[in-house]
C-alpha cells in the first residue's frame, strides 16, 4: 500500500495533477469565501421572511451541480455561448476570447456553484451574533473593532476554518463538473483517478468475461 502513495508522490504525472487541483481549489474556495462571508453578513440584517426566502432558494441552487452546472455554462460562456457571441456582437473583442475550457473556467464553474453552499454555512454563526449581543458589548465600552476582534471573530472562527474545509474538499472532488469541461486535457487529480478507476473497471469485466468463457469452452469439451 505504501509502494502506492511513493509512486503518487514520485511520478510527476500525478504531481502535476495534485498540485493543480489544489491550487486551483484553493482559488476558488477564498474567492468563494470572500464573497459568502459579505452576502452572510447582509442576509442576516434582512427581514426574517426575506431571509426564509433568500436560503430557501439558496437551497435548492446548492443542489445544481455536475454535468448540469457544466453544461450550462457552456451554452453560456462556450465557444458559441450565448455571451460570448454577445461580446462579438458588440465588438468586446477581449471578452469574446474567453476560453471557459481553461484553468480559468474550471474556476469561475467552481465558484458559482460553491457560493450558495458556503452562504448557507456561514448565515447561521452571523444570526447568533445579534443586536442584543452587540449593545451588551457597547454598553461595556467596547467599539466595533474590539467587539469583532474579540467578540465577533471568536464566534466565526469554527464556522470559517469548517466553511474552508468544505469548500475546499468539494472543489478538489468534484468530478463531474471538471470531466464535463476539461475532460482528460486537463491534469485534475480527480480525472486522472476517474480514469484509472474505470481502466480498472474495465479489466475487471474482461477477466470476468473470460473467465466465463473458458469455463463455457471446457464444459462443452466435456461434453463432446
Amino acid at each position: 500500500m505504501l509502494e502506492n502513495y511513493k509512486t503518487a508522490l514520485m511520478n510527476m504525472y500525478y504531481l502535476k495533477a495534485i498540485g493543480s487541483s489544489i491550487r486551483a481549489s484553493l482559488i476558488s474556495s477564498l474567492i468563494v469565501f470572500v464573497i459568502a462571508l459579505v452576502c452572510a453578513y447582509y442576509i442576516s440584517k434582512l427581514d426574517e421572511k426575506i431571509q426564509d426566502s433568500i436560503i430557501t432558494i439558496l437551497n435548492m441552487r446548492s443542489n445544481y451541480i455536475g454535468v448540469p452546472l457544466a453544461f450550462k455554462y457552456i451554452l453560456l460562456l462556450g465557444n458559441t455561448g450565448m455571451f460570448i457571441l454577445l461580446f462579438k456582437y458588440f465588438g468586446l473583442n477581449e471578452l469574446s476570447n474567453f476560453n471557459i475550457y481553461l484553468w480559468i473556467g474550471l474556476i469561475i464553474t467552481y465558484v458559482c456553484f460553491q457560493i450558495p453552499l458556503a452562504i448557507i454555512t456561514l448565515y447561521s454563526p452571523f444570526l447568533s451574533i445579534n443586536k442584543e449581543v452587540r449593545q451588551a458589548a457597547m454598553l461595556l465600552g467596547a467599539n466595533s473593532f474590539q467587539f469583532w476582534a474579540k467578540i465577533g471573530i471568536p464566534v466565526l472562527f469554527p464556522s470559517i476554518v469548517g466553511t474552508l474545509s468544505i469548500l475546499f474538499v468539494s472543489a478538489i472532488g468534484s468530478y463531474a463538473t471538471a470531466y464535463a469541461l476539461a475532460g482528460r486535457s486537463k491534469g485534475i487529480v480527480i480525472v486522472r483517478i476517474g480514469s484509472l478507476v474505470v481502466i480498472l473497471g474495465v479489466a475487471m469485466v474482461s477477466m470476468m468475461i473470460n473467465e466465463k468463457l473458458s469455463k463455457y469452452k471446457s464444459t462443452k469439451i466435456r461434453v463432446e
